[in-house]
C-alpha cells in the first residue's frame, strides 16, 4: 500500500519560494493609518548594528559693536556645539505556518495566504508609530508628542469650543510666532498638529457671512504663508486630545525638517529566512529601532488647552 510521509525539505523549499512573493506583496503594501512617516524625517543610513547614531549641532554668538580705534576689548564671536546620542535597539515581529497548511497548499498547488505577514508588517508599523509619536518609557525615549526639552505656552485664548474664528485665528499664528520668537526670528513653523476634535470643529465651522470654513480660512493667512508663500500643514492627530499636561489638549508647530527632528531605523522591519521548529515553519521578523532624535527643541513648542 502507498502512503504519503511528510518531507521536511521539500516543505521547506516550498515555503521558501512562498515567502519570496508574500514578502514582495507585503513591502508593498500601504497603510494609511500609520502617521509618523509623514510628521518626521525617518533616517535609516547608519549601520543596521550600530549601538548608538550620534551626531552634534552647533549654534553662533556674537555681535558686533562700535569700539575705540585702539580698544583691547574687541567683541569676540564663537560657537557651540551639543552632542546628541539615540540608542539603537532590536524587536522583532514574525509569523508562521503549520505544516498541515503548507503540505495541503503544496498539494493543491496554490500560494500560502499571506494574511499573518501582513500582520506582522502591520504590528511593525505601529510599534514604529508608538515610539515615534509617544516614545517608550522602557528604553528612556521621548515621542513628538511629549518631549521634555520642548516648552510649553498657554494658548492666547483658550477652549475653542466657545471662540470666534478671529480668536482661534489667533491661536493659531501664536503658535507658529513662538517658534519664530524663540530662534530670534530666523525659522517658522511649518507643520502644526492639534488634536482630531479641534481639527473637526474648524474644518466644519463655517465663517460667518461666507461660505469658507476656519480650516480654509487659516490656510490661506497665517503669518507662515503670509512670510514665505509656502503652504502650512495642518494635520488632525489622534491621541493629542489629551497629550497635554493633566489630560489637557495639545497643539504641536514645528519646522519639519531633518536638522530639527528625526526618528532613526538604522534596519527596517525585514523577514529572516523560514526555521523549522518542530512541526512548524516560523519566518522570523527583526528590526532595529532608535528614539526620535529632536536637536533643535526651540523649533518645536507645544500649546497645551486649546
Amino acid at each position: 500500500m502507498k502512503t504519503n510521509t511528510f518531507d521536511a525539505q521539500a516543505a521547506l523549499g516550498f515555503l521558501v519560494s512562498q515567502t519570496s512573493h508574500i514578502e514582495t506583496a507585503v513591502n508593498a503594501a500601504l497603510y494609511p493609518e500609520i502617521q509618523y512617516p509623514s510628521l518626521i524625517p525617518v533616517d535609516t543610513s547608519a549601520h543596521p548594528f550600530v549601538k548608538s547614531v550620534t551626531c552634534f549641532s552647533s549654534d553662533k554668538f556674537g555681535k558686533a559693536g562700535w569700539m575705540n580705534g585702539n580698544a583691547k576689548d574687541v567683541p569676540l564671536a564663537g560657537s557651540s556645539r551639543a552632542k546628541h546620542e539615540t540608542e539603537v535597539h532590536t524587536a522583532g515581529i514574525g509569523y508562521s505556518y503549520g505544516w498541515e497548511e503548507l503540505e495541503h497548499a503544496r498539494m493543491l498547488g496554490i500560494n500560502l495566504p499571506n494574511d499573518d505577514a501582513m500582520a506582522a508588517r502591520r504590528a511593525y508599523e505601529e510599534m514604529v508609530d508608538r515610539v515615534a509619536l509617544e516614545g517608550d518609557s522602557t528604553k528612556d525615549f521621548q515621542g513628538l508628542f511629549n518631549n521634555g526639552d520642548v516648552s510649553v505656552e498657554a494658548p492666547t485664548t483658550g477652549d475653542w469650543a466657545t471662540a470666534t474664528p478671529d480668536q482661534v485665528l489667533a491661536d493659531i499664528n501664536g503658535a507658529l510666532q513662538f517658534v519664530h520668537t524663540a530662534t530670534v526670528t530666523t525659522v517658522m513653523a511649518d507643520t502644526l498638529l492639534m488634536p482630531w476634535s479641534k481639527y473637526n470643529l474648524i474644518a466644519t465651522r463655517r465663517i460667518p457671512d461666507t461660505t469658507m470654513t476656519i480650516l480654509q480660512f487659516i490656510l490661506l493667512n497665517n503669518v507662515y504663508t503670509a512670510n514665505t508663500g509656502q503652504p502650512l500643514t495642518i494635520r488632525g492627530i489622534r491621541k493629542l486630545d489629551t497629550a497635554g499636561a493633566a489630560g489637557a489638549t495639545r497643539m504641536i508647530a514645528y519646522r519639519r525638517n531633518p536638522d530639527v527632528l528625526k526618528l532613526h531605523i538604522p534596519m527596517p522591519h525585514r523577514f529572516l529566512p523560514a526555521q523549522q521548529e518542530g512541526l512548524e515553519f516560523v519566518v522570523p521578523g527583526v528590526f532595529r529601532l532608535g528614539g526620535l532624535d529632536i536637536r533643535r527643541p526651540k523649533e518645536v513648542v507645544y500649546v497645551d488647552g486649546i
